[in-house]
């Protein structure tokens, strides 16, 4: 409840009593306000000055001024922070409410200009000069302009909501153009430093202008608004109604030259970072096009973030041509050497890779395929040729994929929609020159979505990919520049037109001297430094990695052998944590204790000299292996009968190797009536494990025939071969990894068809000289070799 405050009421307060100057008027400062003459406005007061000022005012019955400040900021302003020009006004009332604030109710008589200032009172006194009207001419300008603002006036009050009829008969009433300027100044909504000016425009003609320019200003506002609002009033929903009023607020401040509200910022960002993206003039067109559709967007809507989000991903995605690979071929040898052991072949083409590409930048080199068991290095091989162009890593994991949206994107027409893997990795890297790992090429998958295969068609085409189009992005990408490299185990899944795009360098597994060179360089060190020791809290010897290699591992990479090294130094770890001890020495007499019991056995002591046993080699996606071939007969009709879980091919090379057999029994020196009455058994161990394929026809023929010739098999003996019905021995593949399979196994002679020994040249020449190679171009050859104590055929 407010009340007024009467000249007895003013508590402790202390009023100035002095007399002021005849030319001194009371200022009352305020901020972010103007007052005409003829208005009636309340102001509230909280300075101490202000209010004594005004008490004052009241005390005595003069009248105050009104000046506005020049900086709101000001807590206490001086001279030079208070405009030069005011209004001289009337208190009405002095009101204060229960809260202790102060109103004073004041009304504008005249202009005023301050030409000095007076020291020794408690609020602001000023020496002023009344600034008096001038009296009106028959001016037919100012006649015409006055008439011209009044119809403005009128008009305005017409255009806004429930105005009462008596303001606009009461503006139509004033007969004064000074009187109707300063009116229409005071009352409409501009901001005070351009109400400021009004009031100190002295010349009338120059007044009424100003003041016509201000209302002609606002008229169009209006309708702007009025013109939207029309627009839009059909099947006003929440968002539609959100929108009207955010295009009102910026017609509004358009016109009123404010700074644009809201996604302004946002919007002015995202134009300076698609300038700076240096992007193809089709990009940049559609970039532009998505930013003014964001634009006229209401932020709260779904289609916003959609489109914000599509062109964070436009302006991320690197765009700038990268710059020239700086190739040394000679540091590039020896990043690869310093990477890896051994791998001279791979090592050697893609040394040749990179000097093609030296010599030629522009060129459309091959797509590297790296093929070979888990734990080779393909993926390392990667990060090598990566360190050795000095360029940035990525790589993209195709195990599993079978989605074709995972490598060419989804349409932005799905909620969550993403750029496939390809454009994805590419913003990661930051750049178009980096190098892309794509692994495990052979795991794609695919299903209702479609073929990922297929997508990388385009992807891995030097040819087409520099329009390579993702269906989230919309636009053609330019993959050219991109180095890719892709891995896999085996190549039989990969489909053949992706496989034609590829060249392919295959990778073998490691020889035992190999593996145990590998871990003396860089598995030992590695795992020390996962386990938080030293080379001098921990040594393993060499002959105690030999043996892991030997009796703990089998396989043709080293991730098994690099588990096992992790073990024995986690031992150890434990024990210097403990304090038990301060460093160790682990042999191969200590890995009993610390890793348990061989996990593998010598296959060579497996083998008992029975006839009816032979020793065949493997092809398996991890490598080579050695398989047992195991013969038995038994009376019976002459059924052959096979075991082991063996594939279609498989069963076959048993059923020519027992023909072939039977068609020899004479050189044999076998009675045919015989085989008619007996039974025979083929089985091959592991059967829990799939085999298929033609390469054991040699073993299962040499099984049959030491059977059948009560003769055992030299147990140093492992072969492989495909066998036709004329008893000749045709090549198979995966002769590397067969015989370091062998080599691992401690067999000593190797069988092998004649056809197959140019693949030698890919054994390891420390591997070779191990073992004793038979070339067989037929069968007898192989008997000779393999089964003791062979009489000569007859």
């Amino acid at each position: 409840m407010s009340q007024v405050i009467h000249l007895a009421d003013k508590g402790n307060r202390q009023i100035e009593t002095k007399p002021l100057p005849s030319d001194a008027l009371i200022i009352v400062p305020v901020r972010n306000m103007v007052l005409f003459p003829g208005m009636v406005v309340p102001i509230s007061i909280g300075r101490e000055s202000s209010i004594a000022a005004a008490q004052y005012a009241v005390k005595s019955d003069q009248a105050v001024g009104i000046l506005m400040q020049k900086n709101e900021e000001v807590e206490t302003p001086g001279a030079d922070d208070l405009s030069s020009v005011g209004t001289i006004a009337a208190i009405l009332r002095y009101v204060t409410t229960p809260d202790g604030t102060h109103h004073i109710v004041c009304q504008g008589q005249q202009r005023f200009r301050v030409t000095g200032y007076v020291a020794g009172f408690d609020f602001t006194v000023a020496r002023i000069e009344r600034i008096a009207e001038a009296v009106v001419p028959d001016d037919p300008e100012i006649e015409a302009r006055f008439m011209r603002l009044k119809e403005r006036a009128v008009e305005v009050l017409q255009m806004l909501p429930q105005v009462p009829a008596e303001m606009v008969h009461a503006v139509q009433g004033i007969d004064s153009p000074t009187t109707l300027a300063d009116l229409v100044a005071g009352y409409v909504d501009i901001k005070a430093p351009e109400k400021q000016e009004i009031l100190e425009e002295i010349d009338l003609r120059q007044r009424l202008d100003r003041v016509l320019n201000m209302l002609m200003r606002r008229i169009d506002v209006l309708n702007l608004s009025r013109d939207i609002d029309k627009r839009t009033k059909a099947s006003l929903g929440q968002r539609e109604r959100e929108y009207l009023l955010r295009e009102q607020l910026k017609s509004i401040q358009k016109e009123l030259g404010e700074e644009a509200s809201g996604n302004a910022a946002e919007i002015n960002d995202l134009r300076k970072l698609i300038d700076e993206a240096n992007m193809p003039e089709e990009v940049a067109k559609q970039a532009t096009k998505e930013l003014k559709r964001l634009e006229r967007m209401a932020d709260g809507s779904a289609e916003y973030s959609m489109v914000r989000t599509y062109l964070d991903w436009l302006v991320e995605v690197p765009w700038k041509a990268p710059e020239p690979d700086t190739i040394d071929v000679a540091q590039a040898r020896q990043v690869l050497d310093a990477d890896h052991f051994g791998l001279d072949k791979v090592k050697k083409r893609i040394v040749e890779f990179l000097a093609v590409r030296k010599l030629k930048p522009g060129g459309h080199g091959p797509i590297l395929c790296l093929v070979g068991p888990p734990g080779v290095g393909k993926t390392s091989l990667g990060q090598s040729i990566a360190r050795a162009l000095g360029r940035k890593f990525v790589r993209v994991s195709l195990g599993g994929v079978h989605d074709e949206a995972e490598i060419r994107g989804h349409r932005r027409t799905y909620i969550g929609a993403l750029p496939g893997n390809i454009i994805q990795a590419l913003k990661k890297a930051g750049t178009r020159g980096c190098v892309m790992m794509l692994d495990e090429i052979d795991k794609l998958g695919s299903g209702i979505q479609g073929d990922p295969s297929a997508a990388l068609l385009e992807v891995l085409d030097p040819e087409q990919n520099n329009t390579f189009r993702d269906n989230y992005l919309g636009v053609p990408y330019d993959l050219s520049q991109v180095l890719f490299i892709t891995t896999a185990n085996v190549l039989d899944p990969v489909p053949g037109p992706l496989r034609d795009r590829m060249e392919v360098l295959h990778l073998a597994g490691y020889t035992q001297e190999e593996k145990r060179e590998i871990a003396r360089r860089y598995l030992v060190a590695r795992q020390l430094d996962d386990t938080g020791l030293t080379p001098e809290q921990l040594e393993i010897t060499d002959a105690a990695l030999a043996a892991i290699i030997r009796d703990y591992t089998r396989e043709a990479g080293v991730r098994s052998l690099e588990r096992q090294i992790g073990a024995v130094c986690r031992r150890v770890a434990v024990r210097i944590a403990e304090g038990e001890i301060q460093s160790a020495r682990v042999d191969a007499s200590d890995l009993l204790e610390v890793l348990g019991q061989a996990k593998f056995e010598n296959e060579v002591a497996l083998r008992a000299g029975l006839p009816g046993v032979a020793t065949g080699l493997a092809w398996t996606p991890v490598g080579g292996d050695i398989l047992f071939i195991e013969a038995s007969r038994m009376a019976g009709t002459g059924r052959l009968i096979l075991t082991g879980q063996l594939g279609d091919v498989m069963k076959e090379s048993a059923q020519a190797a027992l023909t072939l057999v039977k068609s020899r029994a004479a050189s044999f020196r076998l009675d045919p009536t015989v085989l008619e009455k007996t039974d025979i058994h083929i089985h091959v161990p592991a059967g829990a494990i799939p085999k298929d394929g033609p390469s054991a026809g040699v073993a299962m023929f040499i099984a049959l025939a030491s059977l059948f010739m009560d003769r055992p098999v030299r147990s140093d003996v492992a072969m492989t071969g495909e066998i036709s019905l004329r008893g000749l021995v045709l090549p198979v593949g995966g002769i590397k990894e067969k015989i370091l399979a062998a080599l691992a196994a401690g067999i000593k002679k190797i069988l092998l068809p004649t056809r197959n020994r140019k693949d030698l040249d890919e054994v390891p020449l420390p591997a070779r000289e191990q073992l004793e190679f038979v070339y067989l171009d037929d069968i007898e050859q192989a008997v000779q070799a393999a089964i003791e104590h062979v009489p000569q055929a007859a």
